[in-house]
């Protein structure tokens, strides 16, 4: 019985998997729209709780507002960024060439008789572009969800104001509603937590960063930061990531201030040394702080949660992984037969929701107010 079980337990997870990769191009919008709401909304609830005066209606519109300019200003400062780099192009390039040629002459590689490639045939060459590709096409159709993601918040707002009456009609029995409104409480804070603290976490490396890369000199630091603003968001990868790429991009910058070191390759250490001290400190110090509970799912989970939604999703899989599985693991948590899942996928095998001072806005959801 217990293999019976355990094998209809791998075929749904399979198919579920399978229907999710196929409905990438809806779903993966989708969720993305419904992470972006619970900040909007949580923005709204904290213009509510500092300033009561204000009326729920506006609190929600100045949320939107906020989150929508800014997501307009993050995609003017990456535009400003990309025409810099194009117009810098010629001399990134020659640089990398150099940068080739010294590599084949440490290795000795020019003994061979082969000259070194240069930058445009590394990266225009078949098997790269096969790599590249991807990357490029999941950026480009990130891009094109916009306006998808945009209209699923619109509906998401209209929705929220039946979902109360929804639950009662699915939920009769007063016990049921009641547990029921619980967990959809418990999931709610859970999610808006993790998100705020990645907000705040996230937004103080950029700061730190910018203004690191801009006293040393780096050019298109603004872009550089907030390229660092979101890997963060992708869990273990993103920061090592985050790390590497201005380092990386130091080293074909071919002008540095005064006060820097004459050799270029010894400033792209010091880059990438400098936004690696702040990716360690506050990753290991600040943020284990901020997190405290909230994630609840082991080290490893992380790992396999990022490669298997990233598989599933692409990049947006990647940038959700940590929150989807939080939320995966408290439905599987309400479960008896599904909980031993819930408890393998926790750090401590507790895999409920913590116990938190209760907040208002979700006493009201689990009141079933409006």
């Amino acid at each position: 019985m217990a293999y019976r079980t355990a094998g209809i337990w791998i075929i749904a997870a399979g198919m579920i998997m399978y229907g999710l990769h196929v409905g990438r191009d809806i779903l993966a919008p989708f969720a993305l729209a419904v992470f972006l709401w619970l900040v909007m909304e949580g923005l709204a609830r904290v213009m509510n709780n500092r300033i009561p005066a204000i009326p729920r209606t506006a609190a929600r519109l100045l949320s939107v507002a906020v989150v929508v300019g800014g997501a307009a200003a993050v995609v003017g400062i990456f535009v400003d960024g990309l025409a810099e780099f194009v117009q810098n192009a010629g001399a990134y390039e020659r640089r990398i060439n150099e940068l080739i040629a010294e590599a084949y002459g440490w290795f000795d590689i020019n003994q061979t008789m082969v000259d070194p490639p240069t930058l445009s045939a590394l990266i225009f060459n078949e098997e790269n572009t096969r790599f590249i590709q991807p990357v490029v096409d999941a950026v480009q159709g990130l891009a094109s969800s916009s306006v998808l993601i945009l209209i699923y918040i619109a509906f998401l707002f209209l929705a929220e104001s039946n979902w109360s009456q929804k639950l009662d009609a699915v939920f009769p029995h007063p016990t049921d509603r009641a547990q029921a409104r619980s967990v959809a409480a418990q999931i709610r804070n859970s999610m808006e937590q993790y998100l705020w603290v990645q907000t705040v976490i996230s937004g103080v490396i950029t700061l730190l960063t910018y203004a690191t890369l801009a006293i040393m000199g780096l050019d298109n630091a603004l872009f550089w930061a907030f390229v660092v603003f979101f890997l963060n968001y992708i869990p273990t990868i993103g920061s090592i990531v985050a790390a590497f790429l201005p380092g990386v991009f130091a080293l074909a910058q071919t002008e540095w201030p005064a006060y820097m070191p004459a050799d270029p390759t010894l400033n792209a250490v010091l880059v990438l040394g400098a936004v690696s001290v702040w990716q360690f400190v506050i990753g290991n110090f600040l943020q284990p702080r901020m997190m405290g509970e909230t994630l609840n799912i082991s080290a490893l989970v992380v790992l396999l949660a990022l490669a298997v939604w990233g598989a599933i999703w692409g990049l947006p899989g990647m940038f959700l992984s940590a929150p989807l599985t939080v939320l995966l693991m408290i439905l599987l948590a309400q479960t008896d037969g599904a909980r031993w899942i819930a408890i393998l996928l926790s750090a401590d095998g507790r895999p409920d929701p913590r116990a938190t001072a209760p907040d208002p806005a979700l006493t009201e959801f689990a009141n079933g107010e409006n």
